[in-house]
């Protein structure tokens, strides 16, 4: 294995990650300045608040896409270990 090659896997792992990750930092921090505006909007400055909120949209993200991601997953795996053969 060259270092090229090396080079390639990671970058390819660093864009799966984005791709897997990306995608539920987003909507959590979506989420999180809704709850805030929220927050000030009424002045209830309680920190827990956006934790059930976050949790929940983000468990039924995971439900909706799940599939996706796994099987972006299993394409990465796939394309890594036809590069080991």
């Amino acid at each position: 294995m060259t270092n090229s090659e090396v080079v390639e896997i990671m970058q390819m792992a660093v864009v799966v990650a984005l791709k897997l990750g990306g995608p539920i930092l987003i909507l959590s921090m979506v989420i999180g300045v809704f709850i805030s505006i929220i927050q000030a909007a009424t002045q209830i400055h309680e920190q827990t608040i956006t934790f059930v909120p976050k949790v929940v949209i983000i468990g039924f993200f995971l439900l909706v896409g799940g599939t996706w991601m796994l099987e972006t997953l299993q394409d990465f795996l796939y394309q890594l270990f036809q590069m080991m053969l």
